[in-house]
Formats: structure tokens, sequence, C-alpha cells
């Protein structure tokens, strides 16, 4: 049985609904696939938008898709007191009294009152990695990263099984920086 994972930087980015979506940037917009992610059916999108907290902004934050059912920004912690947004780290979804802040578009702003957060780190898995790796979803695991000069542990990484995944781990930046990872990252799941 291999322990091994691959480990993703997902950098800042922002999820947005439909309605939303024709607010920023206009009636019966579609979003513009820019190239596919390696979660299945995920993509970046050319769309950029600019996310506003009380502090300063990020102006060119970019959009994945499909759309989703509600908006979600997600930042690293420097990201979010860069801008001066309370943001907690919580699972993508898990959006019930996070960080609040406006998004800015070609064509319109919108004001969203929770959504912003630190993702937790996690791993995606389907049912067959979760079996072949002793795992099950939801289960909280530790992470060894080998790195010529910051080799680190992450703790308190969450797994996240379904059909609809591909096995990868994902870490903000502030967490890819911690570990100067490189262009391609393995990690060790540890129990």
């Amino acid at each position: 049985m291999s322990n091994k994972i691959m480990v993703e930087t997902s950098a800042r980015h922002v999820h947005v609904t439909k309605e939303d979506l024709a607010v920023l940037f206009g009636e019966g917009y579609q979003l513009t696939k820019k190239k596919d992610l390696s979660q299945p059916g995920q993509f970046a999108c050319e769309e950029r938008v600019a996310v506003v907290g009380p502090k300063s902004q990020f102006p060119a934050v970019s959009i994945l898709g499909p759309e989703r059912k509600q908006t979600q920004v997600e930042i690293s912690a420097s990201d979010a007191r860069s801008i001066g947004v309370a943001a907690p780290v919580r699972e993508s979804g898990d959006l019930a009294g996070s960080g609040a802040c406006k998004i800015v578009g070609p064509k319109g702003e919108i004001e969203i009152s929770e959504g912003v957060i630190i993702a937790k780190r996690h791993i995606h898995m389907t049912p067959a990695d979760a079996e072949e790796y002793g795992c099950k979803d939801k289960d909280i695991v530790s992470v060894k990263i080998d790195s010529p000069e910051r080799s680190l542990i992450f703790g308190d990484v969450v797994v996240r099984v379904s059909d609809t995944y591909a096995l990868a781990m994902h870490i903000d930046t502030d967490e890819s920086n911690a570990v100067l990872a490189g262009k391609e990252v393995w990690g060790e799941i540890i129990k």
C-alpha cells in the first residue's frame, strides 16, 4: 500500500453563483474556461474580479468554475490580514458566519456578508483511494512533506471522499511557501 500523495497549491480564488455572475459580468454571461484543474469538472476561468476588504484589495482574482450554489472566496491567512478580512479556517462550502467582502467585476459589484474562508487543508479521494490508503470521509490525518530546506508535517488534514474526486492534497499559498514547495510536490500520509 502506498501512502504517497500529490500535493497541489491552491492560490486565492472565487467561486460564484449564476446570479452573482450576472451582476458582476452582465445578464446571461457564461464563464470562459482557461484550463481544467485536477478535480474532475473543475476549471480555472479567464474572468477575474477584485476582492475588496476594509484595508486593501486584490485587483485580479481568478474565478473557478463551474458556478456554485453560494459565492465563496478562498484566500490564505496572509491574504486575509492584508485586506483586513476576518476569515476562518473552514472546509469548502462551510460558510455560515465566515468572512465578508466586496467583489467587483466589470459590470457590477456585490457585497457578501459571509463566504470568505481560509480553506482547511484537505485530501480529495475516491472511495477506492480511501480504501487503498485506509481512510474514510472526514478522517483527520497528517501529511509529511520532505523538502531540501524546509521539510514539515502538516497536521489537521481532512480527508474528503467522493466518487467525483481525483486523488490530490490541496494546501494554500502560505502553506506552500512554508515548505518551499516546487512545481511537483509529494507528501506522505501519516496517521
